[in-house]
């Protein structure tokens, strides 16, 4: 026990010195690949750890992930990378979890108490006959009252401008006394390049210490996937039977419960799909044959398509209400499953309008990251569809529903991040700029990645004075457009001289290409 202790706290100080050296001063980009390879080599170095099929696919995932940051670099790439490591580390430290939201809170409750699980780690260590624990569990009694000192100093400091003003200036004191006794031993050092290896050795110890306390775990194993019919004695009352019955009184018992629920599901789920039909006659009427967009276009697309998913979450909502217990065994329920079933089907035709609303929109107006999202989230809505459908079929708990959609999810996140989303719509919109109203302002924000495409087609770039940017409003927008776009170029030239190997990615190095800086 204590060698596996003393290993782990080796290759937790070993992980914030190369933390320290990767990250300082770099972009994320290739360094975030080579921590990752140590990460996961540590992991499944640790003899604690359980190599499972499941740990070996998420380490893979992570992987992917990491390569992904370095060939497209985009922000959800690295959204996609935290996401994946910390789904990595807690089905690695408790593999007993089946769902990935169980997994993301167990990684963040091990990287928020890793003092706790560093204390306790170093307390297991001795020096031949010397032990250290006694030292680490005074730290110990005095960690707990520091944290909670801080805590009321920033709430008092917030409330109170004098007193913040005076925890200034005793922070400001410490940190020179610090800076200037830092100096004194080590003239090359800075307080903040050791701050940043603090934080380095936080980050490690938080990914690499796994947590002692298994509640989490053990909570989320008597979650079950399959329903069933829960009997109970007439005893037996729950606080809602209890507040029910203060308002009906006798005439609710258990099973006039369920019935009563029953026929007022069968009465809600018929006057809703009668709504939705009318709706849906609607939309196919004027939406989905014939459509020719009106002067007021982009607020009529616009105008009601929040609305509609927002609606199909809610839709989801209530099936997952009427059908989350005995509803499910009740004898007489083949009508009110009908119902819910042509629900479903109603639901999927309106997410189906909604495709139809959003496709209508790229066409005349260009993609955008919002029109992509509702084409992803219309996406994610028919999945959960189907997973709703099932649970209702195979009378599957909401648990099920959980664990199926969050796996469904992550390969989702995973999928689109191979796409390289800002050039995809820079080249899709510069390609139909003689048939898509395109947004110059807009396309010109996205991230340097677009800058080759930008710099190639200056021609087709041209701006509106009917948009509500700053530079639209100015005499010569065309040449303010192009001032912003020669600004960007340069301050990407400058940036990228500056950098050393461990921040190259690959589209970095394609548009240094275009612009024959790599020779340099």
């Amino acid at each position: 026990m204590k060698t596996k202790s003393n290993l782990l706290l080796l290759s937790t100080l070993l992980g914030g010195l190369l933390f320290t050296f990767l990250f300082w001063k770099e972009r994320l980009a290739l360094n975030l690949l080579i921590y990752s390879i140590y990460l996961l080599a540590i992991t499944f170095i640790n003899p604690d750890v359980i190599k499972s099929t499941k740990l070996k696919i998420y380490g893979l995932a992570h992987l992917l992930a990491a390569i992904l940051v370095v060939i497209n670099n985009s922000d959800l790439s690295l959204v996609t990378y935290y996401i994946s490591l910390l789904l990595f580390i807690g089905f690695g430290h408790q593999q007993q979890i089946r769902t990935i939201f169980t997994a993301f809170l167990a990684a963040i409750l091990q990287m928020v108490t890793v003092p706790f699980n560093a204390i306790k780690q170093l307390s297991q260590i001795s020096m031949g006959n010397v032990s250290l624990k006694p030292f680490f569990t005074l730290i110990k009694y005095i960690f707990v009252p520091v944290i909670i000192v801080i805590l009321f100093s920033c709430l008092y400091a917030a409330a109170n401008h004098v007193f913040a003003h005076y925890a200034e200036t005793i922070l400001t004191h410490i940190g020179d006394f610090l800076d200037q006794l830092l100096h004194f031993f080590f003239k090359d050092l800075s307080f903040e390049r050791i701050m940043h290896l603090c934080f380095g050795l936080v980050l490690t110890g938080g990914l690499l210490l796994a947590f002692f306390d298994k509640s989490l775990e053990k909570a989320e194993l008597k979650c079950k996937e399959q329903l069933h019919r829960i009997r109970r004695s007439l005893g037996q009352k729950t606080i809602w039977y209890n507040i029910a019955k203060t308002f009906t009184g006798n005439l609710l018992t258990r099973k006039m419960a369920l019935k009563t629920e029953y026929i007022v599901g069968v009465i809600s789920f018929a006057a809703l799909n009668l709504l939705l039909l009318m709706l849906n006659t609607i939309d196919i009427t004027t939406l989905w044959f014939g459509y020719e967009p009106t002067g007021n276009f982009s607020g009529e697309l616009h105008q009601g398509t929040n609305s509609l998913i927002f609606s199909i979450v809610m839709a989801m909502a209530v099936i997952l209400y009427y059908f989350r217990g005995n509803l499910n065994f009740y004898p007489k329920s083949k009508t009110l499953r009908a119902l819910a079933y042509a629900w479903m089907v109603q639901n999927f035709i309106l997410i189906i309008s909604v495709f139809i609303r959003d496709g209508y929109y790229i066409e005349f107006h260009g993609l955008t990251h919002k029109r992509i999202g509702v084409l992803v989230f219309a996406t994610l809505c028919i999945i959960g569809l189907a997973t709703v459908y099932c649970k209702v079929a195979k009378h599957k708990t909401i648990f099920y529903l959980f664990k199926v959609n969050g796996n469904v999810w992550f390969v989702l996140l995973l999928a689109f991040t191979f796409i390289n989303w800002d050039v995809l719509i820079v080249k899709y919109n510069l390609n139909h700029v003689d048939t898509v109203s395109i947004d110059p302002y807009y396309l010109t924000s996205l991230s340097e990645k677009t800058l080759p495409i930008l710099d190639k087609n200056r021609s087709k770039i041209h701006p509106s004075n009917n948009n509500d940017s700053e530079i639209a409003k100015v005499d010569q927008p065309e040449e303010a457009l192009m001032r912003k776009l020669d600004q960007r170029i340069g301050y990407f030239k400058e940036r990228y001289h500056q950098e050393s190997w461990l921040s190259w990615n690959l589209q970095d190095w394609n548009t240094a290409k275009y612009f024959d800086l790599n020779k340099k």
